[in-house]
């Protein structure tokens, strides 16, 4: 079965961010990572990327999220 694809708006409301963010972080590649589908004009996320990324994104304190951060950004 093919899966619902939701467009920047839904996306947005699901992530609790702004649509401009998600157009800037497809547009500069720094911020929020989630995969999109280009389709003619539109841009369309599964709901399952959304999930993956609130998921790789929840942590229980701030030292998880500052060590991720570390461990992605010093990769060689």
């Amino acid at each position: 079965m093919i899966e619902s694809l939701l467009d920047t708006k839904k996306a947005s409301e699901i992530l609790g961010v702004n649509v401009k963010s998600l157009a800037n972080s497809r547009y500069t590649g720094i911020g929020i990572q989630v995969p999109y589908i280009k389709i003619g004009k539109l841009v369309k996320y599964k709901e399952s990327d959304l999930e993956k990324y609130i998921e790789a994104n929840t942590f229980n304190h701030t030292g998880e999220a500052k060590v991720d951060w570390w461990h992605i950004y010093t990769k060689t």
